[in-house]
């Protein structure tokens, strides 16, 4: 098997960063991924949010074979096409400014974090960062320091200095630890690794009240809960706040690196030429395909079928609560949701059986099974999720039921 092969070789010679599932994905189509055996299998991951439009789309093979034929790099000296025209679209779904384009959410997390201290030296604020409590924002020194997680930190100490924690959703602690020394709070609308929780509207208000009364910044990272997966462009839209600096990432070239950081014009003039920069953002192969990957979403009204194929998962897992007290809550919007179950061990073995069914998921935060799933999701697909989960859940309680008295284990 080529599995085995590839495994001995990256044993040998690749950094030993994931523990990787057993199997050899080589091709994909719809919202399925198919193995070296020819095995399909129901992806309700998308690459952690990533593969938007699903496998194999036409719009996406498309675009990369137009742009592949004519120009794949040249540098950030010179003009290529799509930038401008990508920049064009991401302002006016966002209500933004201005876009610095770069390869990856991490990156643009990195962009946001310096263009708010560049800012701070205009509005006279000092360069201290709030960030909340089960946050994750990246795996570069800056983003890891706003990272709650101490797992992710601790290993890297010192990490970048001035950055607080305040406790979730808790509007009384963001106000204590708020003062004229803050350049940005920093908030994820929805917190994808930290369990699927999305922040109160009494929150963000209170965060954008607070911002604007010394000239610090509203920041949110919508690496993953933004462009189109909650059922709105952006996460914040559901709060009718608009941040100054928005990150973007994951699922914006339906596969291809690319990232992207949005801001205000007013932000925008903190930063001039020579002070940041990327070799790779806004080439033209992957904002000539980030461009596809909006105009479709646009032209299927996609934002929509989000929404009530979201509505309709959301409303079964709920139901599946009702029957199988072992999940405690069901959260999220649109195609990001997830089913936090009682114990560590139980959302392991769930996530793993499912694989064994051919059915993608995974679990973030110990306890909570998460689903990401392309857009292109249909009902009957979540039907397949569920009738799954219900299987494995059934057997778990049934394993755990105690023998009645006088029965005996192989009886």
């Amino acid at each position: 098997m080529r599995l085995q092969s590839i495994q001995a070789a990256e044993k040998k010679l690749v950094l030993n960063t994931y523990e990787r599932y057993p199997i050899l994905f080589t091709s994909g189509h719809g919202v399925f991924l198919t193995d070296e055996n020819g095995v399909d299998y129901l992806d309700l991951l998308s690459g952690i949010g990533v593969s938007a439009l699903g496998y194999g789309h036409p719009t996406i093979e498309r675009a990369i074979a137009e742009q592949s034929k004519k120009l794949l790099h040249t540098s950030n000296l010179f003009f290529t096409e799509h930038t401008a025209d990508l920049a064009l679209r991401l302002t006016e779904i966002s209500g933004l400014d201005r876009v610095f384009f770069c390869n990856s959410g991490t990156e643009a997390w990195e962009a946001a974090l310096k263009i708010a201290r560049a800012h701070s030296d205009k509005s006279g604020t000092g360069k201290k960062f709030l960030a909340l409590e089960h946050s994750f924002h990246g795996r570069t020194i800056g983003s890891v320091a706003t990272t709650h997680k101490l797992a992710y930190r601790t290993p890297f100490a010192p990490v970048m200095p001035d950055v607080e924690f305040v406790k979730f959703n808790d509007v009384e602690d963001l106000r204590a630890k708020f003062n004229n020394e803050v350049c940005g709070i920093l908030i994820e609308a929805i917190q994808g690794e930290g369990g699927i929780h999305p922040v109160t509207q009494e929150f963000f208000a209170a965060a954008r009240e607070l911002a604007d009364s010394t000239g610090a910044l509203l920041i949110a990272d919508e690496i993953q809960c933004g462009f189109g997966r909650t059922g709105k462009w952006f996460g914040y839209q559901h709060f009718g706040i608009l941040p100054d600096v928005v990150t973007l990432a994951k699922p914006l070239a339906g596969g291809l690196p690319i990232g992207a950081m949005l801001c205000t014009e007013r932000v925008s003039q903190s930063i001039t030429p020579g002070m940041h920069g990327t070799t790779f953002g806004g080439g033209p192969l992957a904002t000539g395909v980030a461009i596809a990957v909006i105009d479709e979403i646009k032209h299927s009204n996609l934002l929509a079928h989000i929404e009530e194929v979201g509505a309709y998962f959301k409303s079964a897992l709920q139901a599946l609560a009702k029957k199988h007290p072992q999940i405690v809550e069901v959260r999220g919007k649109g195609l990001m949701i997830g089913a936090e179950l009682d114990s560590p061990d139980l959302a392991k073995s769930v996530a793993s059986e499912m694989l064994a069914r051919h059915i993608i998921i995974n679990r973030t935060s110990e306890v909570v099974l998460r689903f990401l799933p392309p857009y292109i999701l249909e009902k009957s697909h979540v039907d397949q999720a569920i009738a799954a989960l219900d299987a494995i859940l059934t057997q778990h309680a049934e394993q755990s039921q105690p023998i009645a008295s006088g029965e005996h284990a192989n009886g």
